[in-house]
């Protein structure tokens, strides 16, 4: 029996293939640890930013950071509460983002923000971020959750 191709014809196409995909997977490799290691790097200037901001012992500088802080947490977050607890009948808008699907297959989901009418007591997406914000700010970005890759 005659085969169609030579033994050494398809051990030759065979390893080829073979070593080309193994060659692949190495420079794949590669290129992971290389993003990891850029990845490192970045959270470590991020750290030595975060700490010398914190350090900075200007005293205008914190009163400053301090004001806008209470500004924020007061009036995107304890006057809304204050006054829905004041006058309960006032109606709040409340956007929310939300991921909707693409066209068919072939395009990306969409963020679209959503409104809400609520009233009453209520706790938004804004001020979980708004806070968490804050706490990062004052506490470091690992109690407040900044720390994702």
């Amino acid at each position: 029996m005659n085969p169609a191709f030579p033994a050494e014809l398809i051990t030759l196409v065979g390893s080829s293939l073979m070593g080309g995909m193994m060659k692949m997977w190495a420079m794949s490799n590669a290129a992971r640890r290389e993003e990891r290691l850029l990845a490192m790097q970045a959270l470590n200037q991020q750290a030595g930013h975060i700490d010398s901001a914190r350090r900075y012992s200007n005293s205008g500088f914190q009163w400053t950071r301090r004001v806008i802080a209470l500004t924020c947490v007061f009036s995107v977050i304890a006057l809304p509460k204050i006054i829905a607890i004041w006058r309960p009948d006032i109606l709040m808008q409340v956007g929310y983002p939300e991921l909707e699907e693409g066209f068919w297959f072939f395009t990306n989901d969409v963020e679209k923000i959503h409104w809400k009418e609520v009233r009453g007591l209520t706790i938004t997406p804004l001020d979980t971020h708004l806070l968490s914000a804050i706490v990062g700010l004052y506490f470091g970005g690992s109690l407040a959750g900044h720390n994702r890759f």
